[in-house]
Order: structure tokens, then sequence, then C-alpha cells
């Protein structure tokens, strides 16, 4: 028999505190919130500018990403059948749900059981098949979907906008190399963005609040936890951030050395399983990251995008046999990568709000996007000039 570790009170709470840091993104709490809002904010752009600047920076990127990338735009639903399998779950420990309902249509006869779009993560892959595309050429989409399980804050809303883009690669691209090279087109697109609307707009140039690197910085959630061991999966991103405002954190969802993933990711969809190496030979995980910026205005970290090298049949069944969730094994869209039938991809989804929040210098995501938010967190904004659109 084993005997019981017991940790001293400091190591029981960096426990405890990683593991919630697991759950749903946000801040947590309006008043921890209220701490963390800027109190010294004032808008670069008038209201009018604002909705301009939106309209130019989305045009220069869906351009711009479809030009590095070899993409093109197409149609993406809003909605999904339920036993279609497709619609994405987010994480997988259940605590993200996508909004159903049941459309009884033809007096029930021929009913249909809907879901909202969580994210088109899936739906993307099924969709290179259908277009007829081939190696080398992907889909990008003005994607909209809804998250009804987020703690709305500052850059969470329940309303979520995405260029959620898919490219078909083959099994010899499924590597780290490729991975990056992508990363690093899509980051010029980003900086390319930001230069285009600090030209239309010069009051978004200022050295209150620095421009974007020129490059981004390559990190594995690894050798992000050696740095930082003992922090949360937030603190660590923060403190790494103070170094290098710009990265991309590789391996995303593998159980990492402390006992946890650096952040849940579905086990459906990404691929955080494949075995990599890194530069100095240690052993990897994972073909998947997210890109990462500090945010001058908020003084906060900051998502861009969650993207990756999507699973083969192999890796699928891997991490569904990880995660409990092999009965997934019966959906048409699971079928489809364990039969070949539907084609190798890599894929990700670009915030769209997000990104307009970070370019334009702004605090609130609600300056950018019209959805709904609490009467708490308006007044709370308006009390520190933040103005959110209704």
């Amino acid at each position: 028999m084993r005997n019981k570790v017991t940790l001293f009170p400091e190591a029981e709470r960096a426990m405890s505190s990683k593991k919630a840091d697991l759950a749903g993104p946000g801040i947590g709490s309006y008043d921890e919130l209220e701490k963390v809002l800027p109190s010294d904010y004032n808008s670069l752009l008038t209201p009018k500018d604002t909705q301009k600047a939106i309209f130019a920076v989305k045009g220069y990127i869906e351009e711009n990403l479809c030009k590095e990338l070899n993409l093109m735009m197409v149609q993406v639903p809003l909605i999904v059948d339920a036993e279609s399998g497709v619609n994405d779950l987010l994480d997988r420990d259940g605590s993200r749900t996508p909004i159903q309902f049941h459309i009884s249509n033809d007096y029930n006869k021929n009913p249909i059981d809907a879901q909202v779009v969580q994210a088109a993560t899936k739906w993307k892959r099924v969709a290179l098949k259908q277009f007829g595309l081939r190696v080398g050429e992907g889909i990008c989409t003005d994607m909209r979907a809804v998250r009804k399980d987020y703690f709305l804050d500052h850059d969470h809303s329940a309303y979520v906008d995405q260029w959620d883009w898919e490219k078909v690669v083959t099994e010899e691209q499924r590597n780290l190399d490729y991975l990056k090279e992508t990363v690093r087109k899509i980051w010029k697109v980003l900086k390319g963005a930001e230069n285009h609307a600090q030209k239309l707009f010069p009051q978004l140039k200022t050295s209150k609040y620095p421009s974007l690197p020129d490059e981004i910085t390559f990190l594995h959630a690894e050798d992000i936890l050696e740095k930082y061991p003992d922090m949360p999966r937030k603190a660590r991103e923060t403190a790494i951030l103070q170094k290098y405002p710009a990265i991309f954190i590789i391996g995303i969802g593998w159980v990492l050395k402390d006992g946890y993933p650096h952040e849940m990711r579905a086990a459906d969809y990404d691929d955080w399983v494949t075995e990599t190496r890194s530069e100095d030979g240690r052993t990897m995980h994972g073909l998947n990251g997210d890109i990462l910026v500090w945010n001058p205005v908020t003084r906060r970290r900051h998502e861009l995008t969650s993207m990756g090298i999507r699973v083969n049949a192999s890796s699928l069944k891997k991490q569904l046999e990880i995660t409990g969730q092999l009965d997934f094994l019966k959906f048409p869209y699971h079928q489809g990568i364990i039969n070949n039938d539907l084609p190798l991809s890599i894929g990700g989804g670009i915030g769209q709000s997000r990104t307009y929040m970070l370019l334009l210098k702004k605090a609130h995501l609600g300056e950018v996007s019209v959805t709904v938010w609490p009467k708490i967190l308006k007044d709370m904004c308006a009390k520190k000039n933040i103005h959110v659109l209704e």
C-alpha cells in the first residue's frame, strides 16, 4: 500500500488553482473584472470610425488570409443536425454544451433535432470534401456561433465570430515544420492588418500602446511549464508574454509533466497526441497550438486563434480512448476520419472581434461586437469610459 503524499498548503493551493484554470474561459467574477479593467481608458477612435476600421480590417484579413494560405471564401452553417456529430464541443469535460432545439417539421413526421454551432471546426473538414478541394487548397468562412456557457467578461461573449479556415494536407505535411510555416503566414496577415489599420487611422499608432512585433515566437507548452512550474496556465501565459509579446504555444491538450494539460482540447479535431521532437531532441507531443499576444490596453494575455493539424484515423482513436469518448466513433463525422473518407487537414479559427479589439486598441469586446451583456458589466464599463455597443 502506497504512502499518502502530504502537500504543503502552498502546493495544495497551486494544484487546486491549476485544476480550476482548466475550466471554461473568462475572469470568473465581476468583482475581479472591475479590478482589471483599465481605469485610464479613452478610445482612440470615434464610434463611427470604429465601424469603418472594423470593415477595413475585415476585408484586409479575408483577402490576404485567402492569398497566403490558398483559401476560398465559402458559406458556413449556423445550425447543424445534432445526430451528425459535427458540432464542436470545444473541450473534453462537458462544461460547454451547444444550444439544442427541436424542429417539429411536417407535423413531427420528419423532425430534426438541431444544434446552434459553437464552432465550425468539424464541419469545415467535411466541407473540404463537399467542395472537392485538393491538396494545398482550402476554405475560409465568416463564421458566427453561440457559446452559452462562457462567463461574459472583457474578451469573452456568448456571440462568437471567427474566420474559421481549413486546408487539405498530405500525410507528409503532418509535422511541426509545416505547422510553424502556416502560423508564420497567419502572423504576416495579422501584422499586415495592423499596419493597414494604422495607415487608414494614424491615431492608432501611439507610443502608449506598442504595435505587434514583426515576428512570432514558438514555444512548447512543456517548456513554458518548465519555466513556471508552480503557476497555473493563465499565469504562465501572462509571465511568458512579458518576455515575448507574441507567442505560439505548441502542444495544447496533452497532459504535461505536472499532470495537467496546458488547456483542455476536444479529442476529435486537433491532433495533440502525436509524438514530436523538440529542437534539442526531447520527446514532445502535439501538432496544434494557440497564438497569444500581450494586449497593452487591457494589460492582459489576449488569445487570437486556436489551430492545428487535425487528427487522422490513428490519433483520433488514441485521443478518444484517452478521454473516454470512444462512443463518438458512431457519428458520421468520426467514421469519415476512421475510414479515410475525409481529407487530412490543418485548420483553425481566428477570433474576429478579438482581432478588432486588439488592432483598434479597444478595452472591451463590446466596443466592436453587438451582443448581450449583463447590466452589471455595462454599468461597470460606463464608469470606466468604456462604451459597449447596444
